[in-house]
């Protein structure tokens, strides 16, 4: 197992994209076939083998694309057919930085896998996926230099308004912020932050809030072994008025307890670990 995450460079890169990651599952790795990915409020640009197949399930709904694509914020936990081996490049982008560089109608697009044309979005006919991924194996600093070059033309077109401003603000503070004291510290009325928050990033404030939350959760649990889990502990920790809300806001975010949810340990995390930063 591979693995490595990189920040962008550029500044003007950034500021629409959080990371790039990696991750080779090589013919011998015995690791959890079907992980799954908990709910996220990042669009994700999968780069990879044109040959490639990959499949997203939930319940009885199967989405399945072969070669480079998109996995749309997603509200619900999809697992993936991890089976065979694979190389993955993934460029991670913020929430709502779509609605800026892939068209104002992207925040209606959830839960969705999409077909992706590197070309197109990159605005030229010089990338070619097998080249990336055998630079992200022997140099993955060199990739990132590459990636920062090639999304730096493509944000140079991106589309902003007063509704994207806006959410970019909130983003900022709604880690540390009540929702109810947003709209009085960027001096808006708390409709019309809301309003544009979710025309931007198709998401309401507390779902993206709440999915974070799971994330940090879920990056904490991962850093226990199962008998040091004390759940009335990490209730408290993020803030649940007791141990029942905890309970609840966990089965309905990834459809486990917390007791079910160790005894499988199959999201991604679990599976693959805290990638790397370099």
């Amino acid at each position: 197992m591979k693995s490595w995450k990189l920040f962008p460079n550029i500044e003007s890169v950034s500021k629409y994209v959080e990371c790039y990651w990696f991750l080779e599952k090589e013919p011998h790795d015995l690791s959890n076939n079907y992980p799954k990915l908990n709910p996220d409020p990042s669009a994700h640009l999968i780069i990879t083998n044109n040959t490639h197949t990959s499949h997203y399930t939930h319940n009885t709904i199967s989405q399945t694309v072969k070669g480079n694509h998109w996995i749309f914020p997603h509200i619900n936990t999809l697992a993936m057919d991890h089976s065979a081996a694979f190389k993955i490049i993934g460029i991670k982008f913020k929430p709502g930085a779509l609605y800026s560089l892939y068209g104002r109608d992207s925040c209606s697009i959830l839960d969705k896998v999409e077909l992706a044309d590197l070309n197109r979005l990159f605005g030229t006919e010089s990338i070619y996926t097998d080249e990336l991924l055998v630079s992200a194996i022997e140099k993955k600093d060199q990739l990132g230099n590459t990636l920062d070059e090639s999304l730096s033309s493509w944000v140079l077109n991106a589309y902003e308004d007063k509704h994207s401003i806006l959410a970019r603000k909130i983003l900022r503070l709604l880690s540390d912020t009540p929702i109810s004291e947003i709209g009085a510290k960027l001096h808006r009325s708390q409709r019309t932050i809301e309003r544009s928050f979710v025309r931007v990033t198709g998401l309401s404030m507390k779902q993206v809030n709440s999915m974070n939350r799971l994330e940090e959760i879920l990056n904490h649990l991962y850093l226990l072994d199962n008998k040091d889990i004390n759940w009335a502990d990490v209730a408290r920790k993020y803030d649940f008025s007791d141990q029942p809300h905890f309970i609840h806001h966990l089965k309905n975010a990834i459809g486990r307890t917390p007791a079910e949810y160790v005894q499988r340990r199959d999201l991604t995390i679990d599976t693959y670990g805290d990638f790397n930063i370099n």
